[in-house]
């Protein structure tokens, strides 16, 4: 996990429980390449409590580890 994403995710009071079961329980919504020539990937989920909506935006890198670069909590607005 980024720093970033590490202080979105305290700002929206979400933990890594949260993250992980938006990955899991959610669903891809985008890839698209990034200005570096990676591929990023976007996550739509629910939280742990299953009614706050998350979002997600990662990628692979170069030794195909997963990095979570930004976490946020969605309004209804946004989803």
């Amino acid at each position: 996990m980024t720093i970033h994403a590490l202080e979105e995710m305290a700002e929206d009071n979400l933990d890594i429980f949260d993250v992980e079961h938006a990955i899991f329980n959610g669903r891809l919504v985008r890839s698209r390449w990034d200005g570096r020539g990676r591929v990023c990937y976007t996550f739509y989920g629910t939280a742990a409590d299953e009614m706050s909506a998350v979002g997600i935006v990662g990628r692979f890198t170069e030794s195909r580890r997963s990095l979570i670069i930004t976490v946020y909590k969605m309004d209804e607005t946004k989803s």
